[in-house]
């Protein structure tokens, strides 16, 4: 079943002669359950792809269909909550909450849709994601691994149809990259959890089910096309 589609998108930036075409023409769908890398150097438009996956911009033309909802239909209030319920992010710079502790920072999602806390479910991801002893920790006191660990939580924690992860491994050392890429796999399986993972980092994108590589802003290549 597609969770995830993308018609002929495209975002151009400026006109005439300063015109850039950051996507140019993809096409994408991506199944419930996969693992999705999409791989590309500096400038190759796979940052723009994201945010035009998690409903941060709008494309020049083009739609994008996600969970059966397309998401250019929507107001931008509607796409704020459609993102809070059905998008769980993932970023190069964790962006926990400094003054909440890591229990906090984790339901946080639900606390914001005024959702009751599934604290089993939760508990299933706290020991799958080996962060049950820092639970009272306030982010600064957690190396950049753990506070990755807990941000990956947080973006599990209201369920969402798609989990974005932007460079998450940019800020960590090569152990500690292949720990939170391994997670990440682990938690796609477990849950059936759809991901989609933006990386310049070839060997990291080996660990998904499928890569797409993209540049000058069009997929060039897919794994699982082969």
């Amino acid at each position: 079943m597609n969770i995830l589609k993308a018609v002929n998108l495209r975002k151009i930036y400026g006109q005439g002669e300063t015109e850039v075409k950051a996507l140019d023409g993809v096409n994408l769908e991506v199944e419930k359950g996969e693992f999705v890398a999409i791989v590309g150097t500096s400038g190759s438009g796979k940052s723009t792809m994201l945010h035009m996956i998690g409903g941060l911009d709008n494309p020049t033309s083009g739609q994008v269909i996600e969970d059966g909802q397309n998401l250019s239909h929507m107001t931008d209030e509607e796409l704020t909550i459609f993102r809070r319920r059905n998008i769980g992010f993932v970023f190069q710079q964790y962006n926990l909450v400094p003054m909440l502790n890591v229990w906090e920072n984790i339901i946080l999602p639900v606390k914001l849709d005024g959702k009751k806390v599934e604290k089993g479910y939760v508990d299933i991801i706290i020991d799958t994601l080996g962060i049950r002893t820092k639970l009272e920790n306030l982010p600064s006191a957690l190396s950049g691994g753990q506070q990755q660990r807990v941000a990956i939580a947080r973006a599990l924690v209201a369920k969402p149809a798609i989990l974005l992860a932007d460079e998450p491994t940019g800020n960590l050392d090569s152990k500690t990259s292949q720990d939170v890429l391994g997670l990440l796999k682990e938690t796609s399986k477990r849950f059936h959890q759809t991901i989609v993972m933006i990386t310049h980092n070839e060997e990291i994108a080996q660990m998904a089910d499928r890569i797409l590589q993209i540049e000058d802003g069009k997929i060039v290549s897919d794994s699982g096309l082969v």
